[in-house]
């Protein structure tokens, strides 16, 4: 017996020894040799890049992974009840391993042979999604266990709950609870109610075949199993669940909301950070605010859609999409699918027309809504026959439509409008001249039919936008506003080739000398052709380097003053900015900040600032390229273009602080104005990607849109002038020679000067008008003019006078 007692005794304790072995042995292998815990504190979940304006509206997300993180405090209460009356009942009373749930996985697998998915708690799961594989064995599982319960020791359950739904896959791109409730449903997960919380929560057992999209009446069953559970668990009550039930499914996709659409300025932050920072960019949760203003950024978007479309009408209605047949009402249903699978455009919605009258049309839209077209919003539409000529007013409905016709409609203050796709493409830009930062940017009419940015990348030519600069280097030559040129034909051969070009003032006229300062404001090409002659091809293009230009886009002959360069809008806002901010060269930047998921700040800009007095000692000072008196002559000349010349159109922004150029190429191809004041410069453009003639002017297509712009931007601000800076002296000229004119000439005006340039005393100035050009620069090189003949590089019909009037004075 004693024997027995002994061994029984020896038993026991080598059992304790063993249980105490294993338990040193399991906490060893948790402590030293699991994963450590502590990372799930400050773990980093693959988030999108998110691109913000810079007051902080959404732009755009970039990544694979749709997940937007969100703390337990803000999840709601119905959700997380949902989730554990179906995944982990006993949640709150576990320590990360559920004995009951893994017993009755253990029976199964006794009686099935197989090994499934049972006994797995939420603390199980986010162990194995942030540590483990997939893989079923036994030894996985077992690390699981000691991960989770090494994970229960270490974290709250709060803390495990928002780790888990804000990690688990909800299906169509969607990681964790609020991006699963903004792509089913288009909100935000606070916005939901029970039946659309349970669709979700039903979600992570089998996400690419429970979800909603994907199939319908399995992820209705799900639901209304989540509901049964919920119901049984006491979490709602039986009214509630039977209204949860009968609820429709009302899923439908939703890309994450955008709050701003500037898809270019997003596209353009986007491709600049995968060069600084490569594709974590698309997983580390990057927010990175942009210089966009979001109500620019509107203001924009808007002049350039309307004032595009109200271009494509001024050039005739080219006829219907498609035409569906004879509309009947068994076949309604069917042209709404017909019509669904017709893309949105720029907001222009296709319809098909069902009814007309003698001068209106309905016409069915995707949603099966009818809506209604009145004559003003058909008159419009006279036939395109080419691209030159249109047919005749029409006076019915029927002379513009068939019944069945399919159309894009435009909705309007007072209706709806018959529209169509703009084939002619238009892009504006509007930047801080002071700091560089781009403020709005519209590439194009619609990103998602053309993602190319004709703002950045579309290297056209700028025409007589592009005087401005060489004018600014015959005024660093010593020539001035005053000085008289003569505007008379030239002839240039080409040695190239021996041809002969024979360049023309739009109208064909000839206005004899002209003072520079009338020449700026009518757009005359014969005067900016001598001028540049005069001053030299070398000096010239060396010059234009100080706004920007590289020499590789300046062509080496006399038609570079007609603006034969090769310059992006960006470049040419860039350029425009030296005059705003009077002579410093800034450099367009659209990334202000980037901040990490903990908002911690990981990149600031440091733009190059323009600053003349008082500058911060913080600043960098961008470089000074040409002189403040320079710029004032400049901005002098540019508002008389506005006030008395190519664009006084723009005089009903009753505005007298702004200053711009239009611009015209050879054959009306590109459409430009380019305008400012020191707040803010934008630069508007008009053509086809496939150059084509736009049959209109720079004042006709492209000034339009910078109209609506400014109306909007400026709306409200004072006028802002630069003051005259030390330097420039007005004094009496008279009208037709630029010369000084006596106290009581009756034809004098006032003139501003750079005071090393200010003529004397009734004594001419240097006799440059009856300068003959022979394709010379005057420095001994060939002009060659090339790919020149024909070039008009004008703005418009000239008023026939060639000194008309009397300068403002500012």
């Amino acid at each position: 017996m004693n024997h027995l007692f002994r061994l029984i005794r020896r038993l026991i304790i080598l059992s304790l020894v063993s249980c105490a072995l294993v338990t040193a042995g399991v906490l060893y292998y948790m402590e030293y040799e699991l994963q450590d815990i502590d990372a799930l504190n400050t773990v980093q979940l693959q988030v999108p890049l998110q691109i913000f304006t810079h007051d902080g509206k959404l732009i755009a997300t970039f990544g694979e992974k749709r997940r937007i993180p969100i703390s337990y405090d803000k999840i709601p209460q119905p959700l997380i009840q949902a989730i554990l009356s179906t995944e982990d009942q006993r949640y709150f009373q576990h320590n990360g391993v559920d004995l009951q749930g893994l017993g009755r996985a253990a029976i199964r697998l006794v009686k099935t042979g197989r090994k499934g998915e049972g006994g797995s708690t939420i603390t199980m799961q986010v162990a194995r999604s942030f540590y483990l594989t997939r893989r079923k064995t036994f030894a996985r599982k077992l690390r699981e266990i000691l991960l989770a319960i090494k994970i229960e020791h270490k974290l709250t359950k709060q803390k495990i709950l928002e780790l888990y739904l804000n990690k688990v896959f909800f299906g169509n791109r969607a990681y964790g609870v609020e991006a699963a409730a903004q792509i089913y449903y288009g909100k935000h997960l606070n916005e939901l109610p029970i039946d659309q919380l349970a669709m979700i929560a039903g979600i992570p057992q089998a996400p690419s075949t429970l979800n909603p999209l994907a199939n319908p009446e399995a992820a209705t069953k799900r639901r209304n199993h989540v509901l049964t559970r919920m119901y049984e668990e006491r979490y709602i009550d039986a009214d509630t669940y039977k209204k949860a039930i009968a609820a429709p499914l009302n899923a439908s996709y939703h890309d994450l909301p955008t709050e701003v659409k500037a898809p270019y300025a997003a596209e353009l932050a986007r491709t600049q950070l995968e060069q600084m920072y490569g594709d974590i960019i698309y997983t580390d949760g990057f927010k990175v605010y942009t210089t966009i203003d979001s109500h620019m950024q509107d203001y924009a978007n808007h002049a350039v859609r309307d004032q595009l479309l109200a271009y494509d009408q001024r050039h005739g209605y080219r006829g219907a999409l498609q035409n569906f047949g004879s509309p009947d009402l068994n076949n309604m249903e069917n042209w709404e699918k017909r019509l669904q699978k017709i893309p949105t455009v720029n907001e222009l919605i296709p319809a098909a027309v069902v009814e007309m009258t003698e001068q209106t049309i309905t016409a069915l839209r995707a949603d099966g809504k009818l809506i209604i077209i009145p004559w003003s919003g058909l008159s419009w539409a006279r036939k395109q026959l080419n691209a030159d000529y249109l047919g005749r007013k029409p006076e019915r409905s029927s002379q513009i439509l068939k019944l069945g016709d399919v159309i894009y409609i435009n909705k309007v203050s007072h209706g709806y409008q018959l529209a169509q796709i703009p084939k002619a493409e238009a892009g504006m830009v509007a930047i801080n001249p002071k700091s560089g930062a781009i403020i709005s940017m519209v590439g194009g009419f619609d990103y998602q039919t053309s993602k190319f940015n004709r703002i950045t990348h579309a290297l056209r030519q700028p025409g007589s936008s592009f005087k401005p600069f060489v004018y600014s280097a015959a005024f660093d030559k010593g020539y001035t506003l005053a000085t008289v040129i003569n505007d008379a034909p030239i002839v240039i051969e080409n040695p190239s080739d021996n041809s002969l070009w024979r360049p023309q003032n739009t109208n064909h006229k000839f206005y004899g000398p002209t003072r520079l300062r009338t020449a700026i404001m009518q757009s005359r090409n014969l005067v900016s052709i001598r001028l540049l002659s005069i001053i030299g091809m070398s000096y010239t293009i060396d010059y234009l380097k100080r706004f920007g230009f590289a020499p590789s886009q300046l062509p080496p002959g006399l038609s570079l003053a007609l603006g034969t360069a090769q310059v992006t809008p960006l470049q040419m806002a860039q350029g425009f900015s030296v005059f705003a901010n009077s002579g410093f060269r800034i450099v367009p930047y659209v990334i202000d900040a980037i901040r990490s998921t903990q908002d911690e700040l990981i990149y600031q800009a440091k733009p190059l600032i323009a600053c003349l007095n008082h500058c911060d000692k913080d600043s960098v000072i961008a470089p000074h390229v040409i002189s403040e008196q320079n710029t004032f002559l400049v901005t002098s000349a540019l508002r008389d273009v506005i006030q008395n010349g190519t664009a006084t159109a723009a005089k009903q922004l009753n505005r007298k602080d702004l200053a711009g150029k239009t611009g015209t190429t050879q054959n009306q191809v590109d459409a430009w104005f380019a305008g400012y004041n020191p707040d803010i410069v934008a630069v508007a453009w008009v053509g086809f990607d496939f150059p084509q003639s736009l049959h209109e002017y720079g004042s006709q297509a492209a000034l339009p849109i910078w109209m609506q712009f400014m109306q909007y931007a400026l709306k409200g601000a004072p006028e802002h002038f630069v003051e005259e800076p030390t330097g420039i002296v007005s004094a009496r000229i008279d009208l037709y020679t630029g010369r000084r004119a006596s106290s009581d000439d009756p034809d004098a005006m006032f003139e501003y000067f750079m005071t090393p340039y200010l003529p004397e005393n009734e004594t001419a100035q240097d006799d440059t008008y009856g300068n003959e050009i022979d394709g010379s620069d005057g420095s001994g090189e060939s002009n060659g003019a090339s790919g020149a003949n024909g070039l008009d590089g004008s703005d418009g019909p000239d008023d026939g006078m060639a000194n008309d009037g009397q300068a403002s004075v500012y």
